[in-house]
C-alpha cells in the first residue's frame, strides 16, 4: 500500500504520496500540490526540497557517507583511477577491461582542441581568471561541434570530447596566464599524466612525471567527481532541462562552481592560512576570534555533512604522505593541523559540528603539487566534470523530464497605474 502524508488547508485534507529511495531517503511528492490546492511550498536554497530522483550518488551527511553508484568513496579513492570512476558515474557500472581501453583510447583521441580555439585565448585580457576562460572555452565547443545541438547526435562522442578537451583547455589557459608556451597533449600519456605534462612541461627540456603525483591527482579528481544535487550540478540540470546542449550545460556548471561559497572555498582556505601566518602564526588567537564571530573559519563545516567529511580524511592522509615525499615543509600545513586539532577538541566547534571538509586539505595538496591558487577552482571543475556529465545524461534520458521552472511568492507592489514622465 502506498504511504501518504496528509496536508490540511482550510479544513480540507489532501493526500500526498510518500516516495522512498533505495537508501531509505523519504520525500513527500508535491508535484500536484499547486494544481490541487492553489498553494506552493517556499524553501529558499532548496534545503528541504528534492529536485529529482537520481541513481548516481548517495550522500548521508549525518553519518559521513559518500558513495558513487553504490561504491564507497574510500574504496574508489584507494583502488581506482579517475578515468575508471568517470566511466562509472556516466554509464552506471565499472568498465570491463575492453570498455576501459575503448574509453581511454577515445579520451586520448579527443584531447586536441581545434586550432582556431587556441587563438581565442589571445582575446582574453592579461590576468583573466582561469575560470572565466574555462567557462567561455567550454561553451565555445558548441560552435565547433554544431551537431551537439541535434538531439539525435551521438551523445557519447560529445561526452568524451568535453571530458578530454577540458584538460587541454584548462592547461592552455594556465600557460597563457603565465606567458609560457602552450604544450600540446601527447598520445602516449594517460589522462592525469597528460594534464601534468601540459601544465608544467616546457619545450626546452624533458618533463619527468612522478608516479606519486599522478596517483595524488587521480585521487583528488575522484574525490571531487560528484556530490549529489549541489549548486553546480543543479545548474547543469536546470540549463539542460531546456534541451541545451552538453557544452552549454557544463559551462553553466563551471560558472556556478566559481563562487567562493562553492568551488572557490579551497582558495579561501589558503588565503585564511596566509593571513594567520602573516599575523605571526597565532592560530589560537585566530580561533578565539572565530568564536567571537570576528573571523570566519574557512574549510570547516558543510551544508550537508554533520560529521567528518570522508573526503577530508582521505586528503589528510594524502597530505601527510605526499608533502614529505615532495620535500615540502610548508608552515601553512602546520597551521592547518593546529586549527584542525583545536576544532576537533574545543566544544564550541564540536557542538556546532564544524569538522574539516574537503576544501580544508585540497588546497594544501594542490599547493604542494605546484598548482597556483587561481587554478584551484579549475582543478575542482576538472574533477567534477564526470559528475556534471552524468547528471546531464541522467536527466536527458528521463522520459518524464520537464523544463526547470521554480515558482515564487510575489512580495512586490500590487497593480498600479502608469504615470507619464512629465507628471511624475
Amino acid at each position: 500500500m502506498t504511504k501518504t502524508a496528509q496536508l490540511i488547508i482550510d479544513g480540507k485534507t489532501y493526500e500526498l504520496p510518500i516516495i522512498e529511495g533505495s537508501e531509505n531517503d523519504r520525500a513527500i511528492d508535491i508535484k500536484k500540490l499547486r494544481s490541487e490546492t492553489g498553494y506552493i511550498t517556499l524553501d529558499p536554497g532548496y534545503k528541504s526540497t528534492g529536485s529529482t530522483k537520481s541513481a548516481i550518488t548517495f550522500l548521508n551527511g549525518e553519518e559521513g557517507i559518500l558513495r558513487y553508484r553504490g561504491y564507497p568513496i574510500e574504496q574508489l579513492a584507494e583502488k581506482s583511477s579517475f578515468v575508471e570512476v568517470a566511466y562509472l558515474l556516466i554509464y552506471g557500472e565499472l568498465p570491463t577491461p575492453a570498455q576501459f581501453k575503448t574509453f581511454s583510447d577515445d579520451l586520448t583521441y579527443h584531447s586536441m582542441i581545434h586550432e582556431g580555439m587556441r587563438h581565442l585565448y589571445d582575446g582574453f585580457p592579461w590576468g583573466s581568471h582561469p575560470m572565466a576562460m574555462l567557462s567561455s572555452m567550454v561553451c565555445s565547443l558548441s560552435a565547433y561541434y554544431p551537431d551537439s545541438l541535434d538531439p539525435d547526435t551521438n551523445v557519447d562522442t560529445h561526452i568524451t570530447r568535453v571530458l578530454s578537451k577540458v584538460r587541454t583547455i584548462a592547461a592552455f589557459g594556465h600557460q597563457k596566464s603565465r606567458g609560457k608556451p602552450i604544450m600540446y597533449p601527447k598520445n602516449n600519456l594517460g589522462y592525469c599524466d597528460n594534464f601534468l605534462h601540459m601544465m608544467f612541461a616546457v619545450p626546452a627540456e624533458d618533463y619527468e612525471i612522478d608516479p606519486k603525483i599522478v596517483k595524488a591527482l587521480n585521487t583528488l579528481l575522484i574525490l571531487h567527481a560528484d556530490h549529489e544535487q549541489n549548486c553546480s550540478a543543479s545548474a547543469v540540470r536546470l540549463v539542460g532541462s531546456s534541451n541545451a546542449n552538453l557544452y552549454a550545460s557544463i559551462s553553466a556548471g563551471i560558472s556556478a562552481l566559481w563562487g567562493p561559497l562553492h568551488g572557490g572555498a579551497n582558495q579561501a582556505v589558503i588565503e585564511m592560512l596566509e593571513r594567520i601566518k602573516a599575523g605571526g602564526s597565532d592560530y589560537k588567537g585566530f580561533m578565539e576570534r572565530v568564536k567571537k564571530k570576528e573571523e570566519r573559519l574557512m574549510g570547516f563545516g558543510h551544508r550537508v555533512y554533520k560529521n567528518y567529511d570522508p573526503r577530508a580524511k582521505i586528503l589528510k592522509e594524502m597530505a601527510d604522505d605526499l608533502l614529505p615525499h615532495l620535500g615540502v615543509s610548508d608552515p601553512l600545513l602546520d597551521i592547518a593541523k593546529e586549527l584542525e586539532e583545536i576544532a576537533l577538541s574545543d566544544s564550541y566547534f564540536v557542538d556546532r559540528k564544524l569538522y574539516p571538509n574537503v576544501d580544508f586539505y585540497s588546497g594544501m595538496v594542490y599547493k604542494a603539487l605546484g598548482i597556483p591558487v587561481n587554478m584551484f577552482t579549475v582543478m575542482f571543475a576538472l574533477g567534477r566534470m564526470p559528475g556534471w556529465i552524468a547528471q546531464w545524461k541522467e536527466m536527458m534520458e528521463d522520459p518524464k523530464k520537464a523544463i526547470g521552472r521554480p515558482r515564487q511568492v510575489y512580495t512586490g507592489e500590487k497593480e498600479r497605474q502608469f504615470v507619464p514622465l512629465n507628471k511624475r
